[in-house]
């Protein structure tokens, strides 16, 4: 694989760029009026370029000792930054991990030290501890798409990925929920739309949005999904009519673990990482996402992903 250049050494690279046109432009056409080269003919002509060369080489070499710390610098203060998001991520972690914990060993303790507890109690704890239980997974489940994305996107397989299709099967996973929300699809995709993409991912990104209008957008609501075709991408609205959040929120809603209500996400089962996926999906597939209010209320997304 090509390797990218630096910062530093773009900078680098360009000014000594600037140097050969220089030295181009006023050392051998020495006077804007000749039309081709011409040998030096004075002894001041070749002291002057030597003079430049020297000149030249000196400044290089300041240049290269400044690009070298400049790059020093931005690869060390990349370094304290992804420390300190992972020092962020682990305590949000294990703050998200405490409460199904505690609630699970809670659970077990009491049924184990309690043997003549009646069968309905036990149905209950037991049903509880399984909630619990599936809590746990989805958010191992979250971490490790993260995991993925932050650092194998380079394992990442991509293929062609018939959009219309994977929607269809998302709606028909959800259709219960929908039915027992009373909430409304209105799909108004058009067929084939073919993406180079890698489908668990690109199945993260409409699945969450779906388990996010579901937790979030009230009972009785309208989920609406629009798709246009651009020059080099595809165009998606995802939009539902229910309670929107506020306009301060907005900003912060694809931040890792970023809850408007804590109590709230926690009891309708929410990871605090769904739309964060969602970003850096919609992100490694060469595309952008922003949030907005809904015209007439609610929440959409707007987002575009590479052809």
């Amino acid at each position: 694989m090509r390797k990218r250049l630096s910062e530093g050494s773009k900078m680098f690279w360009g000014v000594m760029a600037l140097f050969v046109v220089y030295a181009v432009c006023f050392l051998v056409f020495e006077d804007y009026d000749r039309s081709h080269l011409q040998p030096f003919e004075e002894a001041s002509d070749w002291h002057l370029l030597v003079f430049s060369i020297i000149v030249m080489g000196v400044l290089a070499w300041q240049l290269r000792r400044y690009s070298r710390r400049m790059d020093e610098r931005i690869e060390r203060e990349q370094t304290e930054k992804e420390g300190k998001m992972r020092r962020e991520l682990t305590h949000n972690i294990s703050h998200e991990l405490k409460t199904p914990v505690a609630s699970i060993l809670g659970y077990t303790e009491t049924l184990l030290e309690n043997p003549d507890i009646s069968p309905e109690t036990q149905h209950q704890f037991i049903q509880r501890t399984h909630l619990q239980a599936q809590r746990l997974t989805a958010l191992l489940k979250d971490v490790s798409m993260l995991n993925r994305l932050d650092y194998a996107t380079d394992q990442l397989e991509f293929m062609r990925v018939n959009i219309s299709d994977l929607v269809s099967d998302i709606v028909q996973e959800v259709s219960i929920q929908l039915s027992d929300r009373h909430m409304t699809l209105k799909n108004y995709m058009k067929e084939d739309i073919v993406i180079h993409g890698n489908p668990m991912l690109l199945y993260s990104i409409f699945r969450n949005l779906f388990d996010n209008a579901l937790n979030y957008a009230g009972e009785g609501t309208t989920i609406q999904i629009f798709c246009e075709q651009q020059s080099d991408c595809w165009k998606f609205s995802f939009s539902d009519n229910g309670k929107g959040i506020a306009q301060e929120h907005l900003p912060r809603i694809f931040e890792r673990f970023y809850r408007i209500d804590q109590g709230r996400s926690r009891t309708l089962g929410g990871t605090g990482l769904g739309l964060a996926i969602v970003k850096n999906a919609v992100n490694l597939h060469g595309g952008t996402i922003t949030a907005r209010e809904a015209q007439g209320g609610g929440l959409e997304f707007v987002f575009t992903l590479n052809k």
